[in-house]
């Protein structure tokens, strides 16, 4: 793994043998040459679902992000992230070790770009998008990106703006402007 762009670019991450699927070099760069053009990292918080080894968490701070919160329930990934987070010298990540369906329940901050890559098999793929928008943690004008398996279709979302398929990477993109944030609240 490595960072494709940005203040860290051509940086190596260390070698790991975790369970997680890092999200491949060809697809992370297809989906940041989208985002480039619909965010602004340096006005933006962030948010890593089911990080993994954080490979995402890292090339958006490495193109500025402000913030970055990293959730991540496997004990081993968390301190992964972690410390990849100190070789780096990074100080604008936060890893919480928790579940993702936990954190939802509970979370209080709101976010500009969240990004979620659960596992291929997760039971509760299918639901994620619309337990994200219940949490309410998007910020009008935010961007929700979802990482999935091709037989997935979340085109009937409200907030559907866009797929893209890279090989066996599929992203969806979803987005709330200020008109659907509104008929979330009431």
């Amino acid at each position: 793994m490595r960072i494709i762009s940005g203040y860290l670019k051509g940086r190596r991450l260390p070698a790991t043998e975790l369970p997680a699927r890092p999200t491949t070099d060809m697809a992370k760069e297809a989906l940041f040459d989208i985002l480039k053009n619909l965010v602004d990292y340096d006005e933006t918080k962030a948010l890593d679902l089911f990080a993994g080894t954080g490979n995402i968490s890292y090339e958006m701070i490495s193109r500025g992000c402000k913030h970055v919160l990293a959730v991540e329930k496997n004990p081993k990934c968390a301190e992964y992230i972690r410390e990849v987070g100190k070789y780096l010298k990074i100080d604008n990540l936060m890893v919480l070790k928790t579940d993702v369906f936990q954190f939802l329940k509970t979370a209080k901050n709101d976010f500009d770009l969240i990004f979620a890559d659960p596992p291929y098999d997760l039971p509760e793929l299918a639901s994620l998008p619309s337990k994200i928008f219940e949490a309410g943690i998007l910020k009008t004008g935010g961007w929700f990106i979802l990482e999935h398996p091709q037989q997935y279709d979340f085109s009937e979302s409200p907030f559907f703006h866009r797929h893209r398929n890279y090989g066996k990477v599929n992203f969806t993109f979803f987005h709330i402007d200020d008109i659907e944030n509104e008929q979330i609240k009431q």
